[in-house]
């Protein structure tokens, strides 16, 4: 059998890796979205390399949309097949794929109007809401630690992954010509001490290995000093500076995880008496489907749960879902803290609260995960002066932080760990995936110290023999 990578090679998005069985099956695995470039990445992710009506199956590691973003699209491009997840990744991606779908279709609406002013036709938006609602019907959900007969000889096991509520590695047996080889596709590998999750499990024994890279080269600080350092970020700009703190986040995993920290301060006395803002409909509707899933939780977070019964929500937490309420959060005078996605910068309510207040010194930005290089975010957090939002150029006057322990991706350290489960004389081949170059060299370099051997780092593209 064969395996191509046709994105996350070499980066950290669009995350799609072909395997082709001798006889002809196809299992596709993953199927994100290039994200982090704008309109830049719209003919990146209609250029699939491969022709959506011969996939016949596809397994999702998790809902973040640079792992199942194209679900829609290669739906409306003649995909039939059945879509293989968990409950909770299903659950996702019904809310996720239909906000999608939306920002396709805005963005398709601005990117028109700058191809008329150049005289150029029209383009359609990769695809809709309607795709995203129709897709859908195509998953199937299995629970955690059950194997389950996807195709004649070709059974998937789904592991908990602790990186987002639902994610799983993709557990592999696939059997021809009387040999069984078993592929483990990690997907994105959390923390061992999520705040909300449970720790990542061991996972079956695999031959050949498909590993995530993220964080192939840094290390976080501790939880417990993240939350003391979000704290002193709150006291600091909205009580002292009387500003207001606007934080970056995904809504799916890191929102909750933020709220769920500033609850406990708020339980415990210590929250300033501020209003605190979550302005994204998405994490509404995505806070809703985690009060749904108590079997992703941890014992900690339980714990929590019997003294308080809703550890998202608490008397100064305000959650926005109209436009028109939005908005008048940029009127709103007292300090504050907002909450919005997208966690990159690149996209959703957020950047018009950056637009409103980058430029002033009593507020801040404060990063609480990933940014790709290209992004706004990268810009902002690696220090620029200026940076351009919605076409306007801004100076960047406010303090701008980082907290990267709220991360949902484990460190090298933490992979290395989650990966110690495999007797590494028995993995055949190791495909190092979903990381900047720079990060999978040092990586790699990790894994061969701990006694991993035949290591590739495959560039978009390149297909082996497995």
């Amino acid at each position: 059998m064969k395996i191509q990578f046709l994105g996350a090679a070499r980066e950290v998005t669009g995350s799609k890796h072909l395997i082709t069985t001798n006889n002809g099956k196809k299992i596709l695995l993953d199927c994100g979205m290039y994200q982090g470039k704008g309109m830049e990445t719209d003919s990146m992710n209609r250029e699939l390399g491969f022709k959506p009506s011969e996939i016949d199956v596809l397994i999702l590691t998790h809902a973040h949309i640079d792992h199942c973003g194209l679900i829609p699209y290669i739906f409306k491009e003649g995909f039939s097949g059945k879509i293989f997840c968990t409950p909770a990744t299903r659950d996702l991606c019904s809310i996720m794929l239909m906000d999608c779908g939306h920002i396709q279709e805005h963005d398709t609406i601005w990117f028109n109007k700058k191809r008329a002013k150049k005289g150029l036709p029209p383009v359609d938006p990769i695809y809709t809401k309607i795709d995203a609602q129709r897709c859908m019907k195509l998953f199937v959900s299995i629970p955690y630690d059950m194997a389950f007969e996807i195709l004649p000889n070709i059974k998937v096991n789904f592991t908990n992954t602790g990186h987002l509520l639902g994610g799983g590695v993709i557990n592999l047996e696939i059997t021809e010509d009387g040999k069984t080889t078993k592929i483990a596709y990690t997907g994105d590998i959390g923390r061992p001490t999520n705040r909300i999750l449970k720790s990542p499990d061991k996972f079956p024994q695999a031959d050949v290995l498909i590993t995530e890279s993220t964080y192939g080269d840094r290390l976080h600080e501790g939880n417990e000093f993240a939350e003391e350092q979000l704290l002193k970020i709150v006291e600091d700009t909205c009580v002292r500076k009387k500003g207001k703190l606007i934080i970056p986040s995904f809504s799916v995993g890191r929102t909750q995880e933020v709220v769920y920290s500033l609850n406990n301060f708020y339980n415990d006395g210590r929250l300033p008496k501020i209003d605190i803002f979550v302005d994204s409909p998405l994490s509404v509707n995505a806070t809703n489907i985690f009060r749904l899933h108590w079997e992703c939780f941890n014992d900690s977070f339980m714990e929590v749960m019997e003294k308080d019964s809703d550890p998202f929500g608490f008397n100064s937490l305000y959650y926005i879902q109209e436009p028109s309420e939005s908005k008048e959060l940029n009127n709103h005078k007292e300090p504050c803290v907002i909450i919005s996605s997208s966690g990159m910068m690149e996209a959703g309510r957020v950047k018009h609260h950056l637009a409103n207040s980058i430029s002033d010194s009593r507020n801040t930005i404060l990063s609480v995960g990933y940014c790709s290089p290209s992004t706004l975010g990268a810009k902002i957090v690696r220090g620029d002066k200026k940076v351009s939002i919605f076409g306007t150029e801004y100076e960047v006057l406010a303090d701008v932080k980082r907290l990267e322990s709220y991360s949902g991706h484990g460190d090298y350290k933490e992979m290395l760990s989650f990966l110690d489960c495999q007797d590494k004389s028995k993995v055949q081949k190791v495909f190092v995936v979903h990381g900047e170059y720079k990060s999978q060299l040092h990586y790699k370099e990790k894994l061969e110290d701990r006694g991993f051997k035949n290591i590739e780092i495959p560039s978009i593209g390149q297909e082996f023999e497995l």
